[in-house]
């Protein structure tokens, strides 16, 4: 219900502005829509030269100092694609899902970037939360997702270099192969997460009809 709310709001917004081919195209979306992810893994067992940041970083787990400097208490200034990136991730922060890591701007010594490593102990607490956007983890996989940059801190090379030294750390959790998903159309994303050692090896098909009444979701290995 809140869901169907906020698209009537979108709708009565955009005939306010007389944007009605963009309400057309939402309309088509629900009736019908397709999207595809790329499931990315590393192999951790084949060397790598990590890319290096435009500034100087390290990696450690998040500290509750963190926080602030990652999610404001005042958005307002921000815009709504922003405020939602920042929702999702501090959903998953308020769930206690390990492993939250940080990337430490090491000029200030405050974060600029964030990313959870999940291990297979953890597939319960990922397919509930997660709702089954990822394939159940073997003993030797792990999950990289939910990786957030602040907006004063992108153009820094910052994505590329954190997932590449957050990914070693699944070298402990008994890992030899770490996992991300990311859109197709996300094009940047998807240069970073080759830059960090990164490739195709499975795509999720998700289908959604109807409103969203009905949703069909598949994972195609490459």
């Amino acid at each position: 219900m809140i869901r169907l709310t906020h698209q009537v709001n979108q709708a009565l917004h955009l005939m306010r502005e007389g944007n009605f081919y963009e309400i057309g195209q939402r309309l088509s979306r629900q009736f019908r829509h397709e999207w595809i992810s790329y499931g990315l893994q590393r192999d951790l067992s084949i060397p790598i030269t990590p890319p290096k940041a435009r500034i100087p970083i390290a990696i450690r787990e998040m500290r509750q100092s963190d926080i602030p400097h990652l999610f404001p208490k005042d958005r307002s200034k921000l815009a709504r694609e922003e405020r939602l990136e920042l929702a999702a991730r501090e959903a998953h922060l308020l769930k206690d899902i390990p492993t939250c890591f940080v990337a430490i701007d090491l000029r200030h010594d405050i974060p600029c970037f964030i990313q959870w490593l999940m291990g297979p102990e953890q597939n319960d607490e990922i397919q509930r939360f997660f709702k089954g956007r990822f394939p159940s983890l073997q003993r030797d996989e792990a999950l990289l997702e939910n990786a957030y940059t602040p907006s004063s801190y992108r153009g820094n090379g910052i994505m590329p270099a954190a997932m590449a030294m957050i990914a070693d750390r699944a070298v402990e959790m008994g890992c030899r192969y770490v996992n991300t998903f990311v859109d197709c159309k996300n094009t940047a994303s998807l240069k970073g997460c080759s830059k960090a050692g990164f490739t195709p090896y499975i795509t999720r098909h998700d289908t959604s009809m109807l409103f969203n009444l009905l949703k069909r979701r598949r994972f195609v290995k490459t």
